[in-house]
């Protein structure tokens, strides 16, 4: 990664017992809010692929957004949102998921990459995977070729890593 992200876990406000009790969440609202701490964050991550073709960047709501439509013009690449399930209002493509507390599904549009594309997935925290992986396969589903992933923070102890086995993938806040 070259540059040390440990200085940005100040950013972070931990906030027990969310979305429901025994769940501690990361809020990266404090490190959005500072102009050098989200500065950082979006040019680290967009640094490291910079050398990586990307064609689009996908950003999976809501806080992926946030990080990914910049890095998308820090690579000279188009901005994909990937949403929940009922959202978009085209042909799309879905995918469910489970997440630490539940399921989910994903959802993206049928155009938003063509075959042979390549993408950049970012969020904002990498938990148990699952979100990541659902993401993974909308892309390759699609045609799409997934360059790598990028994340604020990785939740390690939840082993969402080994789902994403195979591609480049970069945490810059790491919680074991």
């Amino acid at each position: 990664m070259g540059a040390d992200a440990g200085w940005l876990k100040e950013y972070l406000r931990e906030i027990p017992d969310f979305p429901r009790p025994g769940v501690s969440f990361k809020d990266i609202t404090p490190l959005l809010g500072d102009v050098g701490a989200f500065r950082f964050a979006v040019d680290t991550i967009a640094e490291h692929f910079a050398s990586t073709k990307v064609d689009k960047v996908f950003g999976v709501e809501a806080r992926g957004f946030i990080i990914a439509a910049p890095i998308a013009y820090r690579l000279d690449a188009g901005f994909v949102p990937v949403r929940k399930a009922g959202k978009l209002p085209w042909e799309i493509e879905q995918q469910e998921y489970e997440l630490e507390y539940g399921t989910d599904a994903l959802e993206v549009h049928r155009d938003a990459v063509g075959a042979g594309q390549s993408v950049l997935i970012v969020d904002d925290v990498l938990a148990t995977g699952g979100t990541a992986a659902a993401t993974v396969r909308l892309v390759e589903r699609l045609g799409g070729t997934v360059a790598g992933l990028g994340f604020i923070v990785e939740l390690a102890f939840l082993s969402g890593r080994s789902q994403l086995k195979g591609y480049d993938l970069l945490s810059l806040i790491t919680y074991d």
